[in-house]
């Protein structure tokens, strides 16, 4: 049988200790040697506490800006954005204190794409049930206030394939326990919250991911048909809900990490428990649901350690090298958890023993935060316990084979002729920028960030940048065109006009409707432009070109006569 573990505080926020970290503080931590000598482990800066920060138990991952730095932020002591800087000699930098206004953040920071960048508080605001926090223009600003009815958040929205942010609350305490899900519409000038009403599955602690198909999908740590939780998708804007996968125990429960995608297409994932020890397990699974469990986390009894590590907490973490990385809560040599390496077959390889408090080759415990891999090619994670002072730290875990990757800032789905930000290194050295192999008009900012224009005839596909040398650098993950209709010619004509369609995005085009009435005779000559003849039966209206991405209208009429 597969006991549902619980965190009570992660439910509930009159409890304030995270139970995590307090069971993995009983563990005694000892010296060890990192298992594997292609990477190296190190200690960047011990939370210390205080105006410091302490305890970071982030659920998503830290996010990366324009200057290679991350940002994140911390519940424990003083509760606050914060930026990290591992290039700097002071590596942290408080950028907001949420002290009279709420605490307890544990979501990522998100950026939206005029980069106003937001996060969640699960407790405080004016109903005690946390607010939803943005940064609109370099103003402060509590944006919502969550009610006993809608829940309180957990994990931070995230940007959806329309441009506006997506989240799902923990769950509500008026009601039958679920949470909601809601909607974050940004501007230049300000951001605008709507409900999108209650959420079935269970209790989502997890940001939610957005896949190549444009759906949002995610886990919940309960629900389902056993109640050990279910992986599940979003449909924006409606935010309506499809469950997907069932967790059976056997092959994992209690999900609370996010989901990862390769370029296949297949998610990734990781159980806190479940699986044939009861310590979790390492998933994958397709967007229609074929579930294939990849890994059994070794067993943890009460005065024994184990090797794999158990419990894992966090999501993974895609490598450059098409491998999967992640972290697990507890166990390992000292019992204060493990950095490992996962094929996705599932061939495991444990990377690092966290050595606990105070020093040894990798001072830290307890982590529950997903690494995240910088542009540099550098994995940076947090421990919530251990390090120098027993109140966790920020490390680097450096590949040595190191290879550099590019990094879209913003959406993954792009319209064309949209300039888009870019994170990456040595970019003032940029010969060419391509999209899906597409030459694009770009401009350096600094030697971490270059902005490209989308190519009206870009495709789905890599982002590359050609260095000067002819070193290529490009994107883990393929970055997707929308439709965008900017001219027909002619505007107008009767039935049997072949007619072009002028914009971008037209690549894998599906449909071409004349006010409402579709085209049997069409030809995508590229994907910048159709030719397409007026059906019988046409009426003068918008014409309307249907993708795999998404629909375009265009913003004139074509008039029938």
């Amino acid at each position: 049988m597969w006991a549902k573990r619980t965190f009570d505080t992660l439910k509930w926020p009159s409890k304030a200790a995270f139970r995590l970290g307090l069971a993995c503080a009983l563990w005694l931590a000892c010296s060890a040697v990192p298992a594997q000598a292609q990477f190296s482990y190190q200690d960047l800066y011990d939370f210390p506490g205080g105006s410091g920060g302490c305890n970071p138990q982030n659920t998503g991952y830290l996010t990366q800006i324009g200057d290679g730095s991350f940002d994140g932020t911390v519940s424990g002591c003083s509760a606050s954005i914060y930026n990290l800087n591992p290039f700097s000699s002071t590596v942290f930098n408080s950028i907001y204190s949420f002290a009279g206004s709420g605490s307890f953040p544990m979501g990522s920071v998100v950026f939206d794409t005029y980069g106003n960048f937001y996060t969640v508080a699960s407790l405080g605001g004016a109903n005690g049930f946390g607010y939803l926090y943005g940064n609109i223009s370099g103003v402060s600003q509590d944006l919502h206030d969550f009610t006993s009815v809608e829940g309180q958040p957990q994990a931070s929205p995230v940007l959806g394939k329309d441009g506006n942010l997506y989240g799902i609350t923990l769950g509500n305490f008026s009601g039958p326990g679920i949470g909601s899900a809601y909607t974050v519409v940004p501007t230049a000038t300000g951001s605008t919250y709507q409900s999108l009403g209650a959420f079935a599955p269970g209790l989502v602690y997890a940001p939610l991911f957005l896949a190549a198909d444009g759906y949002l999908y995610g886990t919940s740590y309960d629900g389902g048909t056993s109640d050990f939780g279910t992986v599940f998708r979003m449909s924006t804007p409606s935010g309506a809900i499809k469950e997907i996968f069932h967790f059976d125990g056997k092959n994992g429960a209690t999900p609370y990490g996010p989901l990862v995608q390769d370029l296949a297409g297949n998610f990734y994932g990781t159980t806190f428990s479940g699986g044939k020890n009861d310590t979790g397990v390492v998933f994958k699974i397709t967007p229609k649901g074929a579930y294939k469990k990849l890994f059994d986390f070794d067993s943890l009894p009460q005065q024994a350690t184990n090797n794999s590590g158990a419990w894992p907490t966090a999501g993974l973490t895609l490598g450059a090298d098409g491998n999967l990385y992640g972290v697990a809560a507890q166990g390992g040599v000292n019992g204060s958890g493990t950095i490992f390496q996962i094929s996705t077959t599932g061939a495991f390889n444990k990377i690092i023993d966290f050595t606990g408090n105070g020093g040894g080759s990798a001072p830290g415990g307890s982590a529950v935060t997903g690494l995240a891999l910088n542009s540099n090619g550098i994995f940076y994670g947090l421990t919530s316990l251990g390090g120098a002072n027993g109140l966790g730290d920020f490390f680097s875990l450096t590949p040595v084979n190191l290879k550099e990757i590019l990094i879209i800032a913003g959406p993954i789905f792009v319209l064309p002729g949209v300039p888009v930000e870019i994170f990456g290194n040595e970019l003032t050295q940029s010969a060419e920028v391509t999209f899906g192999g597409v030459q694009a008009q770009f401009q350096v900012g600094s030697d971490t960030y270059l902005t490209a224009t989308v190519p009206m005839d870009a495709v789905d596909g890599l982002v590359a940048d050609i260095f000067q040398t002819g070193l290529q650098v490009q994107t883990l993950s393929a970055i997707h065109i929308l439709p965008l209709i900017t001219n027909l010619d002619p505007s107008s004509g009767p039935v049997g006009t072949q007619v072009g369609i002028v914009g971008g995005g037209f690549s894998a085009a599906t449909k071409v409707a004349f006010g409402g009435v579709q085209a049997t005779d069409f030809t995508v000559v590229s994907p910048s432009f159709i030719q397409a003849v007026v059906p019988p039966g046409a009426k003068s209206g918008k014409v309307r070109v249907m993708t795999p991405n998404g629909d375009a209208e265009s913003e004139e009429k074509f008039v029938v006569n």
